[in-house]
C-alpha cells in the first residue's frame, strides 16, 4: 500500500510542499530513502526505527520505500522524521491515512518525542499558500506557526498525541493565532548623553528616514555611546516587516522560544574580525548573514576602518538593492537585507587628528593609509557623516539633561508615519527607499532650495548617487518640520551631515 503525507522543505528562506511517498512491499527487510536526500535526512531510518519500536507501535519487517518529491531539489535536515514515521505506520494499516490537506514537520527523538525545527515560520507561509488547510508542528514551534493567520497549527508533544489526533480518539487543540503587538527595545536614554547634539539630530533624521550614517570622532567622544542608544528612538515595527524579521532569524535558529516573534527592529554588532561570509551569508549550506539578519534593522560597525577591505566591500550592493544573492553549487538563495548601516570610526591611527587639545602623531602617509582602508564608493553610499568631538568640561560638569529618547522616538514615528502614508503606493516605508523616477516627484525643494543645491553640487563635487543623497536627506528633514515642500533651510542643513564631501575629516 502506497501513503502520501505532504510536509515542508526549506531553500533559503521560501518553503516548498514536499509530498512523501511511502510503499511497503516484498523483499528482503530495508528501508531506502530516495528524492535527494542528504545525510541527516537517511539518518531518519534509525530514528523512526526506534520511535515507533518505543511507542509501541509494529515496524513492518518489508521492503519500504520512502520517495520525497519533487526530486530534483535537495532535502536537507531531520524535519521529515514525523511524515515518514506516519507514512510508514499509514501503509502498514496501523493509522489512518491524513486528509490531503494537512502537513506536518517534526525531528523524532528515539522515544518519539518532537523536537524543535528551524525555519517553521516560512513553512507555515508556505503551507498556507499552497492551500493547505493544516500544519503539525513540534509544540515548541507553534506559537511561531501561529502568526500565519488562516491556518490551522497543530502544536505536537509526540507520537502518541499525534497518532490518539489522527484516529480521532483524543484531538489536538489548534494554537491560538498570536497577535502582533510592538513594543520598544530594552535601551539606554539619549538624555543621559551630554552635548553632541549634532550628532543626536543626525541620528534622529538616520531613524526617521533610515539613512546611513558614520560617525568619527577620537577615542571617548561618544560614538559608541550614540550608537548604543539608537534602538530606543528607532520606529515601531510593523506586522509586515515584524514577519519578514522573524523569518530570517527563525531560519537561522535565532529566534527565542519564550518570544516566538520579533517586536522590536534588530541590532547587529558583528566583531572588526568578521569574514565577507559572516557579513553577507553563506556557507555549504547557504545561510543568512548579519546583514539579512540586521533587515528592517541596525548593522552597528564600530571601529570601521579596522574591518577587512573585502568585508566591507561585501556591503556595497545590498546598500544599493535590498537584498543579497549567495549562490552555491547545491542552492542559489536571495535573502532581503535593507538595514540602516551606522558606523564609527576614528579620524586616524591615533586617534587624536583634529583634537582640539591632543596632537596627532601620525604621518601623512599613515593618515592617508588609514583612510584608504574605507573605499571612496562605500563611503559615497553613506548619507549621513558627522564629526562628534570631545565634550567640554564645563557641559561635564553641569550635566545638563537633553532630550529623552520618549520624545525623539515620538518625532521620529510622526514622520515614519507620514512617510508610510505618502508612499503606501509604492511598496515602501521610508524616503532612503525613494527610486529615481520618485524622487523627481516627493523631492522637488523650492527656489532657493535649487540654488543651494545647484551651489553645494558644484563645490562639493557631489556625484550623481551623492545629489541623490542629499535631497533623500532633505525630504526626511522635512517630514520631521511637518513641511510638505522641501527648503533651502533643509537642503543647508542636509549639506552639513556630508561630512567627507565638504572635505573636513
Amino acid at each position: 500500500m502506497v501513503s502520501k503525507i505532504h510536509s515542508c522543505g526549506l531553500l533559503g528562506l521560501d518553503g516548498y510542499i514536499v509530498e512523501i511517498e511511502t510503499d511497503i512491499g516484498r523483499g528482503l527487510p530495508r528501508i531506502d530513502v530516495v528524492g535527494l536526500p542528504d545525510a541527516s535526512v537517511k539518518e531518519s531510518k534509525d530514528r523512526v526505527y526506534s520511535a515507533i519500536k518505543n511507542c509501541g507501535y509494529n515496524y513492518p519487517v518489508s521492503r519500504i520505500t520512502v520517495n520525497l518529491a519533487p526530486g530534483e531539489l535537495k532535502k536537507e535536515g531531520p524535519i521529515y522524521d514525523l511524515p515518514i514515521l506516519v507514512g510508514i505506520l499509514c501503509s502498514s494499516g496501523q493509522l489512518p491515512v491524513p486528509e490531503s490537506d494537512l502537513c506536518m514537520i517534526g525531528e523524532l527523538s528515539l522515544e518519539g518525542k518532537l523536537r524543535p525545527a528551524n525555519g517553521v515560520l516560512s513553512m507555515a507561509i508556505h503551507a498556507k499558500k499552497a492551500g493547505m488547510r493544516g500544519i503539525f508542528v513540534p509544540e515548541e514551534n507553534a506559537p511561531e506557526a501561529a502568526m500565519v493567520d488562516g491556518l490551522q497549527v497543530y502544536p505536537v508533544h509526540n507520537l502518541t498525541q499525534l497518532a490518539a489526533h489522527l484516529k480521532g480518539e483524543a484531538l489536538i487543540e489548534p494554537a491560538e493565532h498570536r497577535a502582533f503587538v510592538p513594543r520598544e527595545a530594552e535601551s539606554l536614554d539619549f538624555a543621559d548623553v551630554i552635548g553632541q547634539e549634532t550628532a543626536k539630530r543626525a541620528l534622529m533624521i538616520a531613524a526617521a528616514g533610515s539613512h546611513h550614517a558614520l560617525l568619527i570622532g577620537p577615542p571617548g567622544s561618544g560614538k559608541s555611546m550614540l550608537a548604543k542608544r539608537l534602538p530606543s528612538i528607532l520606529p515601531d515595527l510593523t506586522e509586515e516587516e515584524a514577519l519578514e524579521c522573524t523569518q530570517i532569524h527563525s531560519v537561522a535558529g535565532l529566534l527565542s522560544r519564550s518570544e516566538p516573534m520579533m517586536t522590536t527592529r534588530p541590532v547587529r554588532a558583528p566583531h572588526h574580525s568578521i569574514s565577507p561570509n559572516g557579513i553577507s551569508g553563506g556557507g555549504t549550506k547557504p545561510k543568512p548573514g548579519e546583514i539579512s539578519l540586521a533587515h528592517n534593522g541596525v548593522l552597528f560597525l564600530d571601529e570601521l576602518p579596522e574591518f577587512q577591505r573585502d568585508t566591507l566591500e561585501s556591503l556595497r550592493q545590498p546598500i544599493e538593492d535590498g537584498k543579497v544573492t549567495i549562490s552555491r553549487v547545491s542552492a542559489t538563495c536571495t535573502y532581503p537585507s535593507r538595514f540602516m548601516l551606522i558606523c564609527a570610526m576614528n579620524p586616524c591611527r591615533c586617534g587624536f587628528y583634529g583634537h582640539p587639545t591632543k596632537k596627532c602623531i601620525c604621518s601623512e602617509n599613515q593618515l592617508r593609509e588609514y583612510r584608504r582602508r574605507i573605499s571612496g564608493p562605500l563611503l559615497d553610499r553613506i548619507d549621513i557623516q558627522v564629526t562628534v568631538s570631545p565634550v567640554p568640561y564645563d557641559e561635564l560638569e553641569n550635566r545638563p539633561r537633553g532630550e529623552s529618547s520618549e520624545s525623539i522616538r515620538a518625532k521620529v514615528n510622526a514622520a515614519r508615519a507620514v512617510q508610510r502614508e505618502r508612499y503606501k503606493e509604492y511598496g515602501i516605508s521610508s524616503n532612503a527607499q525613494l527610486t529615481p523616477a520618485m524622487m523627481s516627484v516627493f523631492c522637488q525643494p523650492d527656489a532657493q532650495g535649487q540654488a543651494i543645491l545647484r551651489a553645494a553640487y558644484d563645490k562639493l563635487g557631489l556625484s550623481a548617487r551623492g545629489y541623490d543623497k542629499l535631497l533623500k536627506l532633505a525630504r526626511t528633514i522635512a517630514d520631521l518640520d511637518g513641511k510638505e515642500q522641501i527648503s533651502g533651510e533643509h537642503i543647508a542643513e542636509a549639506v552639513q551631515y556630508r561630512l567627507l564631501d565638504r572635505d573636513k575629516f
